[in-house]
């Protein structure tokens, strides 16, 4: 086997390992005061786009409590006792004040500027300056991190993918509890594309916005949906859209799981072995 081709063959692998080292430099937690935290949702692969993030964790018994609050809202309980509002604008009733809100710039239903003073953590997901929001930090048992996307600047250019694109707008932001990678897609524009894909790492509850025209179209929603093949899908960020619509695109590689309660109760242990999108109370 000549040099050449042990380069050659190596190149994938080359590639992947110099974007895990960018990823991993981005983990460097510009706010947290404990010490850098390694994600535990993020995997190499031998190649993109056909990235498998395969759970490595074993199975644990703490569990997760996810609330539906509405709009893009959900409220995350952590086994030790964390409280975590996402898209926080004040609006919803979050159970209680929260310790962390994490809040995106497309519209004002996402975000408030005048946050309750009580809330330890608030964490935007863009920058004024139109950088990318950098966020790692660990509070109680939660690790929390972000992945940058862009927003579209006119709320009307919807669907038209020549529309202009406001550079790191929103983030998705992901939360790494008892075993647990929970993300929150937020006001998701765009296609994911590789970079964000490896970035994202595993998903293994994935919180999407189902608008079908302010954020994206339910048929591209649905390829992101079926791209980070989580475990379980919890629908957000509905209006009148009827459910069936996106469900029917799901139906065969994903169960319907329609409850009539708010409040989702999870550990890794009990994560579904089918992919299946859960549809909670007031969605």
């Amino acid at each position: 086997m000549t040099r050449r081709y042990v380069l050659t063959a190596l190149m994938p692998t080359l590639h992947c390992l110099a974007a895990l080292a960018g990823m991993l430099g981005w983990l460097i937690p510009a706010q947290a005061a404990d010490p850098p935290q390694a994600s535990q949702c993020l995997a190499l692969a031998q190649s993109l786009p056909h990235v498998i993030y395969a759970n490595l964790h074993v199975a644990a018994s703490d569990e997760v409590r996810i609330t539906y609050a509405g709009h893009s809202t959900y409220v995350i309980e952590t086994p030790g006792g964390i409280r975590i509002a996402t898209d926080y604008s004040g609006v919803y009733d979050t159970g209680g004040v929260p310790d962390v809100v994490t809040m995106n710039r497309a519209h004002s239903t996402h975000y408030t500027l005048h946050p309750d003073p009580r809330i330890k953590h608030v964490l935007h997901g863009w920058n004024d300056d139109g950088t990318a929001a950098k966020h790692a930090l660990t509070v109680g048992d939660v690790f929390i991190r972000n992945v940058p996307t862009d927003i579209r600047r006119y709320m009307f250019d919807r669907g038209d993918a020549d529309a202009e694109m406001i550079p790191n707008g929103n983030s998705i932001f992901i939360f790494e509890v008892a075993g647990l990678c929970i993300g929150h897609l937020g006001h998701l524009h765009h296609p994911l594309t590789d970079s964000h894909i490896a970035a994202i790492g595993r998903l293994d509850i994935v919180m999407v916005p189902i608008d079908g025209t302010y954020t994206m179209s339910l048929a591209g929603m649905a390829e992101i949906v079926r791209r980070l093949r989580s475990s379980v899908v919890l629908p957000m960020h509905r209006f009148g859209t009827p459910l069936a619509q996106l469900l029917g695109q799901l139906r065969g590689q994903f169960a319907i799981d329609q409850r009539a309660e708010r409040t989702l109760t999870i550990s890794a242990g009990t994560l579904p072995t089918t992919p299946t999108v859960i549809v909670l109370d007031g969605v």
